[in-house]
This record gives C-alpha cells, sequence and structure tokens, in this order.
C-alpha cells in the first residue's frame, strides 16, 4: 500500500459530539499532519443524510455528496479507518424537526408525508426512510464489536468513583415483560442449507397473497428467523400493567428502543401511548383521524396536532388528557419541570440510556411531582427483558455496586453484514390482515410462517455464516488475551439463539481454546455469573447478538464507570480494515441546549481520544508507518494524563469545558511527543508547541472561561452554519494561533 492512502475519515454527526468535533479537528489534523497522516471529515449527520437523497431539490451549492454511502463502500477495504462519533437515529419527530430547520436555511425540501397519496409522495417518503432510524450503523459496520474500558480509565474510576444511589432490599421496582404472544415466544429458527432467493409475503384468508419483500438473498449456512408479537396480547399486557402500577403506587414506565427499530419498537410505543390514554383517544377518534394524530409519534405529536383546532375543542382534549392522570399510575417524567412524560417523544426512552440510569439511581425515575419514585420498567419483549429484570433483583439482595472495586464485562458482539434484529428494519412489517405471514424460498418451499392477525408485529431477520465465524474467533482471542472467561449469552430455549449454539459448538474447535473458560448461558444465567464476579472485583467477557451488545455495553459501563462515552470500541472489520466507534451520545441533545442557552458544552470528547489513539495504532500497521506509531502512544501518555489531571468537562459555567479539555489534551499529547526520544524530529518540533502551550497556560484558559456564560447562536440544531459553530468553538485565538502553525509546517 502506498503512503499516500494513509488517511483517517472522521465523521461529523450531531449534536453534542458534532459541536466537539469543531474544536477537536483542527487540534488532530494539525498533529496528525507532522506524521504524513491526513484527516478528512465526512459528512453522516442527520442534516447531511436528509440533503443528500434530495439533489433534485437542491441548488448546485446546496448539493451534497453521499458520505454516508462512500463510507460503506470504504468499509469493505483494507485500508479503511473509519472514527466514528454517535450520531441521531432519526424518529419522524426528529426528521420533521431536521427538515423545517432545512427550509428555514434556505433548501427547498419537500415535506415529510405520513400518508403518502400518490407515487412522488411514496417516492419522497421512501427517501426520508431510508433516514430514518438506525440507517448509519449498518452501513459502516462491516465486522464484529470489541468494546472495553480502557485500563487508564477504569483505573481513574476506581480512584474517583462517580456517585450510585444507595439501594433498599424493599424497593418496589420491579422489570416486567410479556409471558405470552411476544417475539420471544412466537420465534422460529433454521439455518440454510444452500443460497436462494427468498421472498416475504401474506396470504389472507381468502388465499390472496400480497408480496411484502419480493427479492432476499440467502447465502448458504445462514440463519434466519422470523417472529410476530400479537398486538391484541400487547395491548392486554399493558393496561394490565398499568393497572398493576397503580394498585403497588409506583411509577409507570416503558423502555424501548424506538428510534433504532425503524418499524417494530415505534409500533410498540404507539401501542404503549393509545392504551394509557385510551379514554382520549376513544372520545377524539374522529378529530385525531381528520388531524392525523400518530400514537406511534407520542403525545407530543398530538399536542402539536391539536393546535390546528379552535380554542374550545384544543381545551376540552387537553382537559382530557389531564383527567387521564388522574385516573391512570403518575408516569416516569423525562423533564418532570417542562411536564414531558414518558410517552412525550420515542426518542426519548431509548433503553439503552433509560434503564441504566434507574440501576445506577437506586431503582429511581422521576415522577411528575419532580421527586424519585420507585417504579414499574415495563420492557414488553421477553428477549432481553430478564437482563435488566436480574440486575434490579441483585441491587435489591446485595445493594449498590461499588466503583472502587467492581470488576468490567467487556464486550464482544455480533453485529456484522447487519447481523440480526438491527438488521431487519426492511423486513418488519404491520400485519395488513388476518391470515399468514411466509418466508419462501425460489424453489415455492416455505421456510418459516405464522398465523397472524390484523395489527401484529412480524418480523424477519438473518444473521450470515462469515460474520458467526468471526464472532467466535474474536471471544477466543479476547479470552486468550486477558485469561479471563467469556461468555455466550445464548439460551438453548429460544428459536434463534438455539441455532446460534449449533454454530458456536461448531467452530469453537478451529480455535486452540486450551486452559480458557468458555461458556453457553442464557441471558438470565450469564446476567447473575457477571454481577456476582464484578461484586467480586473480577472480569468477565460477555459474548452477545447485536442488540445486547448495544444493551450490554451502556449498562455496566454506566455502572463501572459513570458513562458509556468513555469505552473503546473497535469494529476488526471483515476485510482488514478499522471502524473505530466513540462512546454513546444519549446525554447528546441537553448539552446541546445547555450550549445554546450558556455556551457551556459538557460533552466529554475522551471516547473521540481513545478511538484515535487506537486508529493511530492501526493506520501505523497497516501502512508501516513509525510516525503514526509514535503518535499513537504519546496520545495513549497523554490521556493517561489527562484523566490523571482531572480535565474532562466539569457541569457548570465558570469551570472547565469541553474546549477546555481539548487545549489539556493537546497540551500533554505534546509534551509527550516531545520527551519521547524515537524520532527526533518529531520531538524537536511539538518541544516548541509544548512549551508555547505551557507559557500561554492562564491566558488560553482565561480566553476559553470568558466565551462562558452567554446565549450562543450556531445558526441550527440539526444544519449549525459552519463558521459560527467554529467561532463559538475555538474562542481562544491564543490557542488557535498556536495550533494552525504546526499544520502551516
Amino acid at each position: 500500500m502506498t503512503a499516500k492512502a494513509a488517511k483517517i475519515l472522521y465523521t461529523k454527526t450531531d449534536e453534542a459530539p458534532m459541536l466537539a468535533t469543531y474544536s477537536f479537528l483542527p487540534i488532530v489534523a494539525a498533529f496528525t499532519k507532522a506524521a504524513g497522516v491526513a484527516f478528512e471529515l465526512r459528512d453522516i449527520s442527520l442534516a447531511g443524510r436528509i440533503l443528500a437523497v434530495f439533489p433534485d431539490y437542491l441548488t448546485p451549492q446546496q448539493k451534497q455528496s453521499d458520505d454516508l454511502a462512500e463510507l460503506g463502500e470504504l468499509a469493505k477495504t483494507p485500508e479503511a479507518n473509519i472514527i466514528k462519533l454517535p450520531n441521531i437515529s432519526a424518529s419522524i419527530p426528529q426528521i420533521k424537526a431536521a427538515i423545517k430547520e432545512l427550509q428555514s436555511q434556505g433548501y427547498k425540501l419537500p415535506e415529510y408525508p405520513e400518508d403518502p397519496k400518490d407515487d412522488k409522495e411514496k417516492d419522497i417518503k421512501a427517501r426520508y426512510d431510508k433516514v430514518k432510524g438506525s440507517a448509519v450503523n449498518p452501513v459502516l459496520r462491516e465486522g464484529n464489536s470489541d468494546r472495553r474500558a480502557p485500563l487508564s480509565v477504569k483505573a481513574y474510576s476506581r480512584k474517583h468513583p462517580h456517585k450510585m444511589g444507595a439501594w433498599s432490599s424493599d424497593s418496589k421496582t420491579h422489570v416486567v415483560h410479556m409471558k405470552g404472544g411476544d417475539f420471544r415466544s412466537n420465534e422460529e429458527s433454521m439455518t440454510t442449507t444452500a443460497a436462494t432467493e427468498a421472498r416475504i409475503e401474506f396470504v389472507d384468508q381468502d388465499g390472496k397473497t400480497t408480496v411484502l419483500k419480493p427479492k432476499l438473498a440467502l447465502q448458504a449456512g445462514e440463519v434466519i428467523d422470523a417472529t410476530f408479537m400479537s398486538r391484541r396480547a400487547l395491548r392486554e399486557f399493558l393496561e394490565a400493567q398499568i393497572e398493576d402500577a397503580k394498585k403497588q403506587g409506583v411509577l409507570f414506565s416503558i423502555h424501548l428502543k424506538a428510534t433504532m427499530m425503524k418499524v417494530s419498537d415505534p409500533k410498540i410505543f404507539g401501542h404503549a401511548v393509545s392504551v394509557f390514554y385510551k379514554d382520549v383517544f376513544e372520545k377524539h377518534a374522529a378529530t385525531f383521524q381528520k388531524l392525523g394524530v400518530d400514537p406511534d409519534n407520542g403525545v407530543g405529536d398530538l399536542y402539536i396536532k391539536i393546535k390546528a383546532l379552535p380554542d374550545d375543542q384544543r381545551k376540552a382534549i387537553e382537559a382530557d388528557i389531564q383527567a387521564v392522570y388522574q385516573k391512570r399510575p403518575p408516569m416516569a417524567m423525562v423533564n418532570s419541570d417542562k411536564g414531558i412524560t414518558n410517552l412525550h417523544v420515542p426518542s426519548d426512552i431509548i433503553i439503552d440510556a433509560s434503564m441504566p440510569p434507574v440501576i445506577r439511581d437506586s431503582g429511581k425515575m422521576w415522577g411528575p411531582d419532580g421527586k424519585l419514585h420507585d417504579t414499574k420498567c415495563v420492557i414488553p419483549d421477553a428477549s432481553y427483558a430478564p437482563v435488566y429484570h436480574e440486575v434490579v433483583e441483585f441491587c435489591k439482595k446485595h445493594g449498590a455496586f461499588d466503583p472502587r472495586t467492581m470488576g468490567s464485562i467487556p464486550n464482544v458482539g455480533l453485529m456484522a453484514q447487519a447481523a440480526e434484529e438491527y438488521g431487519s428494519h426492511d423486513k418488519t412489517f404491520k400485519v395488513p390482515g388476518n391470515g399468514t405471514m411466509r418466508v419462501v424460498d425460489a424453489s415455492g418451499k416455505t421456510l418459516l410462517e405464522h398465523k397472524v392477525e390484523e395489527g401484529d408485529i412480524w418480523r424477519m431477520c438473518q444473521v450470515k455464516d462469515a460474520p458467526i465465524q468471526d464472532w467466535v474467533k474474536l471471544a477466543v482471542n479476547r479470552a486468550r488475551a486477558t485469561g479471563v472467561p467469556a461468555v455466550f449469552w445464548l439460551d438453548k430455549n429460544r428459536a434463534h439463539d438455539a441455532e446460534l449454539i449449533k454454530k458456536v459448538n461448531q467452530y469453537l474447535p478451529n480455535h486452540d481454546t486450551k486452559g480458557l473458560d468458555i461458556r453457553i448461558m442464557s441471558p438470565a444465567e450469564a446476567t447473575r455469573f457477571s454481577l456476582e464476579r464484578m461484586k467480586e472485583g473480577k472480569d468477565t467477557i460477555s459474548v452477545t447478538g447485536n442488540v445486547l451488545r448495544d444493551y450490554l455495553t451502556d449498562l455496566f459501563p454506566i455502572l463501572e464507570i459513570g458513562t458509556s462515552a468513555k469505552m473503546l470500541s473497535i469494529v476488526p472489520l471483515l476485510n482488514g480494515g478499522g471502524l473505530f466507534e466513540t462512546g454513546a451520545g444519549g446525554s447528546a441533545p441537553k448539552h446541546v441546549q445547555q450550549f445554546q442557552e450558556e455556551g457551556y458544552l459538557r460533552w466529554d470528547s475522551l471516547g473521540e481520544f481513545l478511538a484515535l489513539a487506537a486508529s493511530l495504532e492501526h493506520l501505523s500497521k497497516t501502512f508501516n508507518n513509525s510516525a503514526a506509531k509514535i503518535l499513537a502512544d504519546t496520545l495513549d501518555k497523554a490521556n493517561a494524563k489527562f484523566l490523571e489531571s482531572n480535565k474532562s468537562p466539569a457541569r457548570k459555567v465558570g469551570e472547565i469545558d469541553n474546549r477546555g479539555s481539548h487545549f489539556y489534551l493537546a497540551l500533554y499529547w505534546a509534551q509527550a511527543l516531545a520527551e519521547q526520544t524515537e524520532d527526533k524530529n518529531l520531538a524537536a518540533r511539538f518541544a516548541k508547541v509544548a512549551k508555547q502551550m505551557a507559557d500561554n497556560e492562564a491566558k488560553i484558559t482565561g480566553e476559553l472561561l470568558g466565551a462562558q456564560g452567554k446565549p450562543v447562536a450556531i445558526g441550527g440544531y440539526y444544519h449549525p452554519d459552519d463558521a459560527k459553530a467554529t467561532k463559538a468553538m475555538r474562542p481562544s485565538q491564543t490557542l488557535n494561533a498556536i495550533v494552525d502553525a504546526i499544520g502551516a509546517h
């Protein structure tokens, strides 16, 4: 490979991570240029993705290349090196808000047609739907995932433990799931013997067949499954849980993945809304139909739509909503000051961001009265709910975990080539009537089928054989490298997992597992086993499928180190490249609001620092670039010093924020480069930089702090004005001059 190709692609995403990029990327680009490493930015933000799919609506200056598609192709090449920051997995309310903002900036985009009337509107909706949900990850994740807390982060959290709420054994908090009629209980699974093309079809009671997905390529040895959630069973379950929450005197809360899953979880969320507010939806059914009220978009959407009504009519509906609150149990609140409930917006109740704080905060959630209360955590599908149930029950029995002594639960996750549920968006359907859903192969043979009723949520999932083989190999490698037990979280009594267990047992003998402790346990057993070891200060590798990977890599880091943003997340791509992900973005919206209101950005970029070190190390191996290796090693040292010196953003105006943390990282990195002895040129070059930064420390921190405490206009939430955002995020002229001079050599 030529040195010319030695480049790292950094992603421009959304919200707080995007704002941080305006400050951090100039520093990174300047430092890495010294080692002959090029840094390029690719825009995969929600606004960028929307603009990329509507070139025909834009002026030549407004057109935007499809950076996501480009990165998707690159991810399949050996030289790929991509640093991916957290992005918005867009719900419909978020897409609409982004469209509105872009229109106000002069982009003549069409409205989102919820109910397309003709082919043109169908095409517009299909384009927007390409951007919806988890549109980014399946494209980039051409590899399985290796996520763990770096040693420096773990050491820091042991020395400086974050606050954990105290648990009591008489806590009424509990997790509930369906006992039948859900995805887990209806699942059928099989492994294909030969490559074929399949289709998904619905046969109604009169025998009329409708093809819902005409072409589905299946490889030999692929695990495929199909399942459905009964609409009737779900609504009965929700009603029973609402009643029970009232009886027990606890908050009602629901926890779903309604942004990632484009069809299933938004529909489940919609049922929770229409069951909880049943009286209102039944009484005003005709009005709501006229207004286009969709419960899938939450109560927030209802409030927006009824604004169009005459005052007396609107007030009557609002009064009926208030009457529901008198009758129903109190609901868990997203923001009790503003009256924003757990059922307001689907993007507010992302399970992996909403459940871990419950466990960290004594099992409590905020109620309408602005106080913390015990809560009923409703997770309808039984596939993964038992994991959270086990953690809650463990804390009731043993009390809260202690970050100073607890062990770690790193993860090896099966996600390559859109594996499992997160790859099922295009194969999930709301059943159009009573009848049969089935998967039929090219020869006309039915592979999987279900008797279903109108409104049921049916889905099919796939996981290819090559990713499974790679996943098993990764698990063995991590167990060998760490000497820690590796547990496959698979349940022999679940159809899909039973097929995976056959594969794991088939592929494990291909590796040297002598002396390693490798087990297969159901998610509930694996949780108990891992928690017991964690309490004793021992580590356990969790080897899981795609959705559990997502849940666990938020849950355990939030308990262990206070946040999942500080995790090292490496995706060794199947063809030899590397994707380096930078932690979670769950609190990103709140950070942006705080920045706009008071010029203070709380976002912690440590995830970016860690990913950058791993990315540089990978690049040094791929291109045999010794200078990149020195940059990686010195950045590791700078990261350790950064943590030890406690230079992460604080919480309020007048203290260090994201921009200040970037300055200190740059200072420590320059100092480490100046001190290394392997490359004299780099040492000499950065000795000067380190001295300038150290000599001007007081002046630079003064300029950075001076920029805080007043509202900031960045020209947009989803699509800021680059010049305004750069000015806001790089307010120290002294630091800018030093950084810009490095890259100018």
